[in-house]
C-alpha cells in the first residue's frame, strides 16, 4: 500500500485508509471482519467519531477491529462541534479513548465548523497533544474562510489535515480549498468518495469513460475512480466497506496506474462545476 506524508505530522500515512460512517446500520461482525481485512492489506488509517451510531461504532466496531492491532493503526477520530468548547473538547476526546480502548489518538478533528469559538478547540487540541492523549489534530469540513481563520489560530504545520467530501461528481474542493492546504502542507482527506448512493450510473456520459478506463485495465471503475481521487501527492481517501470483498475490491486500487490521458479524459468527464463559497458537505 502507497505511503505519503500527512501533512506536518511527518507521518507516513496509507493514501487509502478506511472509513466507518454508517457502519452501525450494517453486520457488525462483518464490519469488524472488513476493517481488520483491511489492516491486513495495509490500509491502516482508520477514521472514526463520536458522532457515529452515537459512539456505538468506536465502541462495537473499530475497538474491536483494532484489537490486539493497535500500533500498526494510524487511528482518527472526530469531536462533535456541539461539544467543541475547551472543557467540551478534552471531555469527548476521553470519552472516544475509552471508547477505542485506546490511550492515544494519531489524529483528532474537529468535525466541521461550530459556533464555538475556534480559539477554544485549538487550545483544548494542544492540550491534548501536551498530554500525549494526541499526536496530531485536523479540521473537517472547512471551507477557506474558516482555514484562514484556522492560521490565525495555529501555524499550519500545526494543523494535520482538512477532511472534506470528495467524489467524482463532487469536486467543488478543487476550486480553492485543495490549491489552499496544498499550499501550506495540510493533507486533505477525501471522505464518501463513492458519493454515498451517488456514484455515476455506467450509461451516463460521465459513466461510459469510466467504465471505458476500467475496462482498459481490467479493474472496476470505482478502483478507477478511487485512484482518480487520490492522484495528487497531497490527497487521501477513506472509503467504507462493510464487506470484505468491497474492502479487497478498494485496496485493489492502491495498485492501478492512470496515464495522463486517462486522468485528462477522467477530469473532462467529471467538470468541477460553479465555485461556491459553500463548502458541500454530508
Amino acid at each position: 500500500m502507497e505511503q505519503r506524508v500527512f501533512g506536518g505530522t511527518g507521518k507516513q500515512v496509507p493514501v487509502l485508509g478506511q472509513g466507518t460512517w454508517q457502519m452501525e446500520e450494517g453486520d457488525p461482525d462483518e464490519a469488524i471482519r472488513s476493517l481488520r481485512a483491511g489492516l491486513d492489506l495495509g490500509l491502516t488509517h482508520v477514521d472514526t467519531a463520536e458522532l457515529y451510531g452515537h459512539g456505538r461504532v468506536e465502541e462495537s466496531i473499530v475497538s474491536e477491529a483494532i484489537a490486539g492491532r493497535r500500533q500498526e493503526v494510524f487511528l482518527v477520530s472526530k469531536v462533535m462541534p456541539s461539544n467543541a468548547t475547551y472543557a467540551g473538547t478534552l471531555a469527548a476526546c476521553e470519552r472516544s479513548l475509552k471508547r477505542l480502548r485506546t490511550d492515544t489518538l494519531d489524529c483528532y478533528l474537529l468535525h466541521w465548523p461550530g459556533s464555538h469559538p475556534l480559539e477554544e478547540t485549538v487550545r483544548a487540541f494542544e492540550k491534548l497533544v501536551a498530554d500525549g492523549k494526541i499526536r496530531s489534530w485536523g479540521v473537517s469540513n472547512f471551507g477557506v474562510a474558516e482555514l484562514e481563520e484556522l492560521v490565525e489560530l495555529a501555524e499550519p504545520e500545526r494543523i494535520a489535515c482538512n477532511q472534506v467530501l470528495y467524489h467524482l461528481e463532487e469536486r467543488a474542493i478543487e476550486h480553492a480549498v485543495l490549491p489552499w492546504c496544498e499550499a501550506r502542507g495540510i493533507a486533505v482527506v477525501g471522505y464518501s468518495p463513492f458519493g454515498n448512493g451517488r456514484f455515476p450510473r455506467p450509461d451516463s456520459p460521465g459513466g461510459r469513460v469510466l467504465e471505458a478506463v476500467a475496462r482498459a485495465h481490467d479493474v472496476t471503475p470505482r478502483q478507477v475512480a478511487l485512484q482518480f481521487l487520490v492522484r495528487r501527492p497531497s490527497l487521501f481517501a477513506i472509503p467504507k466497506a462493510g464487506r470484505v470483498a468491497h474492502l479487497r475490491d478498494n485496496a485493489a486500487a492502491a495498485s492501478l496506474k492512470l496515464s495522463r490521458d486517462e486522468l485528462a479524459r477522467l477530469d473532462a468527464a467529471f467538470p468541477l462545476g460553479a465555485y461556491s463559497d459553500e463548502l458541500p458537505m454530508l
